[in-house]
């Protein structure tokens, strides 16, 4: 019923988007006829723009100019500054001359209390000279503060981990208050799911008197990458962030894998690593290089898989819709949005199976460290 619920719930919302169209289009084409010029429409800009991460929560209307929440930014130069991105967005548009380029880059030099400094890409410099100075299209020579804003991913990380604890806290009440019976309400629909991780993820890659203390991690990882690549579907409606998008996000996941498998293991693992079996001592110094490269190659593959699965998915949906766009035709929405509803509907299965896969595979990276000698 959740999952019927949700396609029918993202049906509504992009034959809401394709009723739409026309406006903007219509919109679009007036604007060039009055002006007797028509802009491109840059699908790069766009795609980057919902995908990446921001100071500002960007709700409805154009950007930087229609309704946002503009979050706090958060600096540590010489003392801790803190200020409105607002500050940031509304501030002073100045352009530069890129000195490899030869190409105009423009860039926003904060007004108020962020004056003296500078927003580029979403990344934030210290002004030298009045200015910032460009090579090869990136920012050369300024220095960058130390940066501890509240971004839009991480409100978005703070929202994640908040339905975790109510959900979860939802259920043990439950059980806390009734026992062990046949589960009610949302404790219907997560305790197969549970058990699922337990039995078929834990169970079945940990050694069988071993698995109990890592199923509360496994849950954990399961649950918080499945319900943030759910709120990552909706990257280009308002309230929407690319959380499992951002490589730092699937970086510290894995490195939480990471370190786990590492001080889990036992004597048998470290001598496979360290004094592989079988193998002629000659060899040992070539061997235990690549064994301690292949331990962290192993949390590296979690990080990629996660990012560029859920990255790709918001990526290709935006391109679809980017047609529409690109053609300037309203007819095209027909075909585009059709494909992009079908991509979404697929983004359900991926959202699932990657939070299966991440929890799946370090799983038997925690097995293969736990794993007693067989003889």
């Amino acid at each position: 019923m959740v999952i019927k619920s949700t396609v029918k719930s993202i049906t509504l919302a992009f034959m809401f988007l394709l009723c739409l169209t026309p406006l903007w289009a219509n919109e679009t084409h007036g604007e060039s006829s009055e002006n007797h010029e028509k802009k491109e429409f840059n699908v790069n800009e766009m795609i980057m723009h919902h995908i990446k991460d921001a100071h500002e929560w960007h709700l409805w209307g154009p950007d930087h100019g229609g309704t946002s929440i503009y979050l706090p930014i958060i600096l540590i130069d010489g003392g801790l500054k803190t200020f409105s991105s607002s500050h940031f967005y509304h501030g002073e548009h100045k352009s530069a001359v890129d000195h490899k380029t030869h190409e105009e880059v423009s860039y926003v030099a904060g007004v108020g209390p962020a004056t003296g400094y500078a927003m580029y890409h979403e990344k934030i410099y210290k002004l030298e000279n009045g200015g910032l100075s460009f090579e090869d299209g990136h920012v050369h020579g300024a220095v960058k503060p130390f940066d501890m804003s509240i971004t839009k991913n991480v409100v978005s990380l703070f929202v994640g981990a908040i339905l975790i604890l109510l959900i979860m806290g939802s259920v043990a009440r439950f059980y806390k208050k009734n026992g062990a019976v046949a589960p009610k309400g949302i404790a219907k629909f997560l305790e197969p799911i549970v058990v699922m991780v337990r039995d078929n993820i834990a169970k079945e890659n940990i050694d069988h008197h071993k698995y109990h203390k890592f199923v509360p991690y496994l849950l954990t990882i399961f649950f918080f990458i499945f319900i943030n690549n759910l709120l990552g579907m909706i990257p280009f409606f308002p309230g929407g962030a690319n959380l499992t998008g951002n490589i730092t996000v699937t970086m510290v996941l894995a490195i939480f894998t990471l370190l786990i498998t590492v001080f889990s293991g036992n004597k048998n693992y470290w001598k496979h690593i360290f004094a592989t079996p079988g193998v002629p001592v000659a060899l040992l110094p070539i061997m235990i290089p690549i064994e301690v490269v292949g331990i962290l190659t192993k949390p590296f593959a979690l990080m990629i898989r996660l990012f560029a699965n859920m990255s790709a998915g918001h990526i290709i949906i935006l391109a679809l819709i980017s047609i529409i766009f690109i053609n300037q035709n309203a007819a095209w929405g027909a075909l585009s949005v059709p494909m992009a509803l079908f991509i979404s509907v697929l983004e359900l299965l991926v959202a699932f199976l990657q939070a299966f896969l991440f929890a799946l595979l370090s799983a038997l990276f925690i097995g293969a460290a736990v794993e007693e000698a067989h003889h």
